[in-house]
């Protein structure tokens, strides 16, 4: 995926902290899941568990 590609407030926001957050749409867009646990995970992860707890799901 293209960086330049990147825009907020559809692939990512800020939180109250300044950090960015990745929505579940662009983790969708990447296309795998980098297990760090983030926040809008569309693939399940669970962090504390090291265990996915949902299926994929499709984009459309």
């Amino acid at each position: 995926m293209d960086q330049k590609t990147i825009k907020e407030h559809e692939d990512f926001y800020y939180n109250e902290l300044g950090y960015k957050v990745f929505t579940e749409k662009y983790l969708l867009k990447r296309g795998y899941c980098c297990k760090s646990g983030c926040k809008h995970c569309p693939y399940g992860y669970d962090k504390k568990t090291d265990t996915f707890k949902r299926t994929i799901k499709k984009q459309s």
